[in-house]
């Protein structure tokens, strides 16, 4: 199935799977809020605006999230995902899994991230490690309770780095060699 637009099925709180979904959506998919998926099997391969699984409180994993994503990818809000195992290898535009408050890791992140990656407000984070090595827009990873060290930040950042409120950071170790615009970590 295709379909030429967007996909919505957000709010469909009781909704379990994906299957069924259509494999291409040339606009947006959002299925956010679908407070019982565990799981994105079934979601398009291919979106070509953005794809959205929002507050999605019972997903686990991003396995079967789109391979392709034509501009921002969101999973904000996801409660139990511990990874970003799944996550597309590209995005155009912007990625967001800000207040996953059990991602652990960055690991398995998009290789290339052509707008914002905003990691923010992940209290389980401790680490930097395997995120993108450039980013095109800002990279945030403000409030991060638990983030320990830098390492692994992005090589190159076109706009603003953002680590402030890192309550736990002990070094600035492994910070991004260039950054195109403001260096934000304090308090």
């Amino acid at each position: 199935t295709t379909v030429g637009d967007d996909f919505y099925c957000s709010n469909c709180k009781s909704l379990t799977s994906l299957a069924g979904a259509p494999k291409v959506v040339g606009g947006s998919f959002n299925c956010g809020s679908c407070y019982s998926l565990t799981s994105l099997a079934g979601a398009p391969k291919e979106v070509g605006v953005s794809f959205a699984c929002n507050f999605c409180r019972s997903l686990t994993s991003l396995k079967g999230a789109p391979e392709k994503v034509g501009g921002d990818f969101y999973c904000n809000y996801c409660d139990l995902l511990t990874t970003l195992e799944g996550a597309p290898k590209k995005v155009s535009k912007d990625f967001s899994c800000v207040y996953c408050k059990s991602l652990k890791s960055l690991k398995d992140s998009p290789n290339e991230v052509g707008g914002r990656f905003d990691c923010g407000h992940c209290k389980s984070l401790t680490s930097l490690k395997g995120a993108p090595k450039e980013v095109g827009g800002k990279f945030d990873c403000c409030n991060c309770e638990s983030l320990i060290s830098l390492e692994g930040a992005p090589k190159v950042v076109g706009m603003s780095f953002n680590c402030y409120h890192c309550t736990s950071l002990t070094s600035l170790k492994g910070a991004p060699k260039r950054v195109g615009e403001d260096f934000v970590c304090g308090g």
